[in-house]
């Protein structure tokens, strides 16, 4: 393996810690939940890529073929990691808000998560 393939295998592992400590330091010291949520999902994500995207890279480089096994999980972690992090801010919105405490949601209240009354369509 070249000295130009192991920098840039050390630059995505290095990058991924980045994006690991950012999210790591995200999740404690942003003030509310849904913060919370953003700044783990979005990093982690990005952070744990990059670690697949370097391992690709390695079995290439020293072993000489292609793993798909990465890829795959490369593939279901970005697919699923926005849709769980949907799912807890709903749980969260849920059982901690209350009509009252939320924003006004204007006229669209088809698309309101705790909408008050549902307005008649117009025909």
């Amino acid at each position: 393996m070249t000295p130009v393939y192991e920098f840039l295998i050390a630059a995505f592992l290095v990058i991924s810690g980045v994006f690991g400590f950012v999210g790591s330091y995200g999740l404690i010291k942003l003030d509310n939940p849904m913060s919370r949520l953003h700044a783990p999902t979005k990093a982690t994500t990005l952070g744990v890529g990059g670690v697949l995207i370097a391992s690709i890279l390695h079995s290439l480089m020293s072993e000489g073929h292609l793993s798909l096994h990465e890829l795959l999980i490369t593939l279901f972690l970005f697919l699923t990691a926005p849709i769980t992090a949907n799912f807890i801010a709903k749980v969260h919105i849920h059982r901690h808000e209350t009509p009252g405490s939320l924003p006004v949601v204007g006229e669209d209240q088809d698309w309101a998560t705790l909408a008050t009354e549902p307005t008649a369509k117009a025909e």
